[in-house]
């Protein structure tokens, strides 16, 4: 390894066992909350009026949507119990191969996309980027030599590392 590379600070590393988690991992459970709070309520009323196309593409983002949360659920109660001693690394690294956190993608030019309540549009586009930074604190975590490879490849290791917050945390 290059000398540059070792002197990469690993942000989401420590990200991961910081306080910060606290705030994703309220972040990701009260999405998942509010996303089942709006599903079996509003959403429900809201699916019984769509037209028939933006109907069956409701029922199949709902079942990605609460998929994607389920399974991000997983990777931070897995994140936490390492985090608070529950559980070890490697314990975690089992149990994690269950869970997926890629894919789950969606097609916003399917027919019947902007007839989908705008509830469920926001909620849909909230996971999606929690997923990208869940996604991208378990490459960092579990699986550095993909990020690292990353870094490597671009010429500019501060611009790289800038990248990955950028997809870490948006724009916002």
């Amino acid at each position: 390894m290059s000398e540059r590379g070792l002197n990469t600070v690993s942000l989401a590393g420590h990200a991961a066992t910081s306080p910060q988690f606290k705030n994703l991992y309220a972040e990701g459970m009260g999405l998942v909350e509010e996303t089942a709070t709006y599903l079996d309520g509003p959403g429900r009323q809201a699916a019984k009026v769509l037209p028939r196309m933006a109907s069956v593409l409701y029922a199949a983002e709902s079942m990605r949507l609460t998929t994607r949360l389920m399974q991000m659920a997983s990777w931070l109660l897995l994140q936490r119990a390492v985090n608070n001693g529950e559980m070890t690394r490697d314990q975690v690294i089992s149990e994690k191969s269950k869970v997926r956190l890629d894919g789950f993608n969606v097609d916003r030019a399917a027919p019947g996309w902007n007839e989908l309540p705008e509830a469920f549009l926001d909620l849909i586009e909230r996971s999606l980027r929690l997923q990208n930074r869940v996604a991208l604190l378990d490459r960092e975590v579990y699986r550095p030599q993909e990020t690292q490879s990353f870094v490597n490849d671009n010429q500019n290791s501060v611009q790289a590392q800038l990248s990955l917050l950028h997809t870490a945390f948006g724009n916002n």
